[in-house]
């Protein structure tokens, strides 16, 4: 187990990303993924209020069935559930009466009395940071939300807004969700990582596998048939891409395990890094990912990793 920052929250290491239900999974899929993704030993499931309005199924959808699969399941005391608030279309912002409002409007889909961890989806420049991380303070205090995060947040954002909470005497973000993964770097290592490290937060990356691509299955002049394949298939096109395959496909061959599992291990022994969210659409995908939980790569695999991919 690994605590989340300054929480009081212990989960495995590996985010479950709940963006695909609703979408490409339906909800007998879905819940399907969620039974043998606990069983596997995983506690920590990842959504958000706008997840998928992209799907027929529309934003809310995928709380919707992570909801009726908590009533189901009874497994609500066994997990760790992580949402956001900021991005649905009639819920846009970090206004005060915005994430009253939707955070009520979460709750009643998820079919809990609390949510775990409660996401900035992304940064509200036109909101003062006081009013929102007054309202966060809100929550916590009422039992509503126990712990709270900032999603897509720059570092001098994310250090004021830390600052706001230790002047105003405010609930204090205790995580941040950024895009980062072997094939995406600079910018979270330059930037936020920095402010991260030096408050005790924890990262909980989007995109760890990179929409695909470092499961493998993306190769020069092979691509798979999927929702994400134009974006896997640009890292094909830059010299780190294949670099990055061909580290990957060699620490995997030395564990026998997939290359998924070798991806999100690096990124799991990375600074900061508690458990990085991926996806899965079906059951037969998760357990690469479980197994990612228990696989300690060498120095040297690491250190071949880190070259490849810089």
């Amino acid at each position: 187990m690994t605590r989340i920052g300054t929480s009081d929250l212990d989960v495995r290491p590996l985010n479950l990303g709940g963006n695909v239900f609703g979408w490409t999974a339906d909800e007998a899929a879905s819940h399907a993924v969620l039974d043998a993704f606990v069983e596997g030993g995983g506690d920590f499931i990842d959504t958000a209020d706008v997840y998928s309005a992209w799907s027929d199924g529309g934003a809310g959808i995928s709380e919707t069935i992570i909801g009726t699969w908590l009533a189901k399941s009874g497994k609500r005391d066994q997990v760790v559930i992580a949402t956001k608030v900021a991005s649905k279309e009639d819920r846009k912002g970090l206004g005060a009466d915005n994430i009253r409002k939707a955070v009520d409007e979460s709750l009643q889909r998820l079919q809990t009395d609390r949510i775990d961890l409660y996401w900035a989806h992304q940064d509200d420049k036109d909101t003062p940071l006081a009013e929102t991380l007054g309202a966060f303070d809100e929550l916590v205090t009422a039992g509503k939300v126990r712990a709270i995060g900032a999603s897509n947040y720059s570092g001098a954002r994310l250090t004021e807004a830390l600052e706001t909470s230790r002047r105003e005497g405010f609930a204090s973000y205790v995580a941040v969700q950024n895009h980062y993964n072997l094939v995406e770097r600079e910018e979270y290592e330059r930037d936020a990582l920095p402010v991260v490290e030096a408050n005790g937060l924890a990262s909980l990356p989007y995109f760890s596998l990179a929409s695909g691509f470092l499961t493998g299955k993306y190769r020069p002049g092979q691509l798979a048939d999927s929702q994400r394949q134009a974006n896997a298939a640009a890292y094909l096109d830059s010299p780190r891409g294949p670099r990055v395959l061909e580290a990957l496909d060699t620490a995997a061959a030395a564990h026998g395990v997939d290359v998924a599992t070798v991806a999100l291990a690096w990124l799991r022994s990375q600074p900061t890094v508690v458990a990085p969210i991926a996806s899965a659409r079906t059951v037969e995908q998760l357990p690469a990912l479980l197994a990612s939980m228990d696989l300690e790569l060498t120095s040297e695999e690491l250190s071949a990793l880190d070259h490849a991919s810089r």
